[in-house]
């Protein structure tokens, strides 16, 4: 695999710069040194990562408190297509009609950008992380650094490990060390800290494994899903935005040569192109789709996408768990981490995990993320109109969850043995989703009202974990 390192200290200098200077609540398809998009775009689970709090807004913790372990679970970053089929077929389409002098003004434009795409994607491996990816890990990593300087330095100052877990595919090997990469760049002592990155499959790719096969028939053969995803592509929304893309992209006579099929096919393979385009920014600037999808047909098309990933990795059928049950290992692991430092029979500074959409799907809806859980009854399916689940919001490229650990400190300020308290909790556990102040569950009650702060015996109370 060619990989992309970010190197030099030019670099590291803006990325440093971008990762503090990231707007509060961003919401759109932007990171570091990109520009921002204009008008609307659809990328679904596609769409390029954006922090959702700025530095410096963060709730202090109660006073007596102060960071001692850090934990997250990470998306990899923007990466390139998984493959070149999309740009074949709808190469395939276009040479055809340019033999038969049947393109657009248009429709002769999509051809070099669809090469260009395809290049850049070729360049690094289809499938492999980007260079936007690559800059997202960085930043995410920086700004955590940023947000928890005592901590970090307190990994250094004691030697704590930094252990790096993966599901061992490239693209979330490489996303760990970019994200390695940008804390050494925010603290320089704690570099040799940090562990190689190992394997585990059972807890970052368990969608795969064979305890899930259950899971697997799910997806491959489920009358139910299998008849809720028909009814939703045969919608005439379909054939009416695909016969609309075709139409400002080929001669009349040549659409009419294409069946309806044809033309939804085309359409779709236009618009997983489309929405490859903001992860390849760095090795393939200059291409645009916008103008061969427009905004209401993308719309749609990410609507069929979303609906996929809702029924096959959210919250899918009411009633039903099989989708997201086989997160359980996860969430177990994330408690487990936090118990084990806090009893102190693990003196790790912080554990990093590197996964894929799979896991953060489910994950999302086990912890009762914002717009990630509501299930769609069997006679209703999913949709804009009556579910606020979004796959740009709920699983973005470099989607993250991450728990921080505070410790009740000595009186000098120094980080030391808990004191107890007769009022109080020990150890608090603060969780960031996307990097913003996120609640847990409403069942999970924190330290005071609008705290981003809860006693970590609460949380195992509420999860069933004490």
């Amino acid at each position: 695999m060619k990989r992309i390192l970010a190197s030099g200290a030019a670099l590291t200098a803006a990325l440093v710069a971008a990762a503090i200077a990231v707007p509060a609540g961003a919401a759109s398809a932007q990171d570091l040194s990109h520009p921002a998009q204009t008008g609307p775009h659809y990328y679904t689970t596609k769409t390029p990562y954006a922090p959702q709090e700025r530095i410096g807004s963060y709730q202090a913790p109660p006073k007596g408190f102060a960071p001692v372990f850090a934990e997250n679970v990470v998306r990899h970053g923007s990466r390139a297509m998984s493959d070149g089929d999309d740009g074949d077929a709808v190469l395939a389409v276009l040479q055809t009609a340019q033999s038969q002098s049947a393109l657009t003004k248009l429709g002769a434009q999509l051809a070099p950008q669809v090469q260009a795409l395809l290049a850049g994607g070729s360049s690094i491996g289809f499938g492999n992380l980007t260079g936007r990816g690559v800059q997202e890990q960085q930043g995410i990593a920086l700004r955590m650094e940023r947000r928890m300087p005592t901590l970090f330095s307190t990994i250094a100052d004691d030697k704590e490990p930094i252990k790096v877990v993966t599901s061992g595919v490239d693209r979330a090997v490489a996303s760990a060390n970019a994200f390695t990469s940008g804390l050494a760049a925010g603290n320089s002592a704690v570099a040799g800290l940090i562990q190689a990155p190992v394997t585990n499959k059972d807890l970052l790719y368990f969608h795969k494994q064979p305890q899930n096969a259950d899971y697997q028939e799910y997806v491959d053969n489920d009358p139910d899903l299998a008849a809720v995803l028909a009814k939703i592509d045969g919608e005439p929304a379909t054939a009416k935005s695909a016969a609309h893309v075709v139409s400002r992209l080929f001669t009349p006579g040549f659409v009419a040569t294409m069946s309806g099929d044809d033309q939804i096919s085309f359409a779709r393979s236009l618009y997983a192109l489309y929405s490859a385009v903001p992860a390849l920014s760095v090795e393939a600037p200059n291409v645009d789709l916008d103008a061969f999808l427009p905004a209401e047909d993308a719309r749609w098309f990410a609507y069929l996408d979303d609906a996929e990933e809702f029924y096959t990795k959210g919250p899918s059928f009411s009633g039903r768990t099989i989708t997201y049950d086989m997160a359980g290992v996860l969430l177990d692991d994330l408690f487990a981490k936090v118990e084990a430092k806090a009893d102190g029979t693990d003196d790790t500074g912080a554990v990093l995990r590197f996964t894929h959409a799979e896991e953060i799907l489910p994950l999302a809806v086990l912890l009762d993320l914002p717009g990630s859980t509501k299930a769609a009854a069997l006679d209703q399916p999913y949709s804009y109109q009556n579910n606020p689940w979004r796959g740009e919001n709920v699983a973005p490229m470099g989607a993250n969850i991450e728990w921080d650990l505070y410790a009740r400190t000595s009186h000098n300020g120094h980080n030391g043995k808990p004191t107890g308290s007769a009022k109080g909790a020990d150890y608090l556990v603060r969780m960031l989703y996307n990097e913003k102040e996120t609640a847990f569950k409403p069942s999970c009650k924190p330290i005071s009202k609008g705290s981003a702060f809860y006693d970590l015996n609460e949380l195992k109370r509420c999860f069933g974990k004490a």
